[in-house]
């Protein structure tokens, strides 16, 4: 479950990403503010970590898809995969990484791809109760009933710009940066409003 806070963020994720994508060598488009398409959320078992996963445009260039993770905390040794920092009115100072070099993202997408988990249920705080929000697209794994997903630990390796590669002890998983291209393995697909044929998002595969 995803708890929303009714808040506040400066600089807020979008303006945070106007600054990071044009840096980034698997971005297409002109400079600027990127545009909200959908998002969708994983649940941080711990409860520690904010997981969601934009899909934004640029201008009328493709649609990018860019895992984030939240946290009140520097992650040690991930200074590559920061994003930058913001404040968050509710929960104060976030550090907001690209979440491909972050392990609980990994955990949280090897649970979707091979485990069928899903996207977390997303609930907006309001006063002293919580109201369901509806998702802004929707996701699927193509893996065969509900598999026994391996403890992921630390991530070895990232490598690759589009898609990016994700190694750990146990599984490999590799993430589209612009959604759409043919995947091997158990897959991750999306669809969204204008979006109405599942296309790829992930895959995994466990490592033998």
């Amino acid at each position: 479950m995803a708890v929303i806070h009714r808040a506040t963020l400066r600089p807020n994720k979008l303006e945070l990403l106007a600054a990071w994508l044009p840096g980034r060598p698997w971005f297409a488009g002109p400079a600027g503010e990127p545009a909200r398409v959908a998002a969708y959320r994983f649940d941080d078992p711990a409860g520690a970590v904010g997981i969601e996963t934009l899909l934004v445009r640029a201008g009328d260039g493709p649609v990018h898809q860019v895992p984030l993770t939240y946290r009140d905390a520097p992650l040690a040794g991930a200074e590559d995969w920061l994003v930058g920092t913001c404040e968050h009115s509710v929960l104060g100072a976030r550090w907001v990484y690209d979440g491909t070099g972050d392990p609980v993202y990994a955990e949280a997408l090897a649970a979707a791809v091979l485990g069928g988990t899903g996207q977390a249920e997303e609930f907006t705080q309001v006063d002293d109760r919580l109201e369901r929000r509806a998702p802004s697209m929707a996701i699927a794994s193509t893996a065969a009933g509900h598999q026994a997903v391996p403890a992921i630990g630390a991530v070895t390796r990232v490598a690759g710009d589009d898609p990016v590669v994700i190694v750990t002890d146990t599984v490999e998983l590799t993430v589209a940066r612009r959604p759409g291209a043919a995947m091997s393995g158990v897959v991750l697909t999306g669809t969204w409003p204008g979006q109405d044929t599942p296309v790829p998002l992930a895959c995994a595969t466990v490592r033998r």
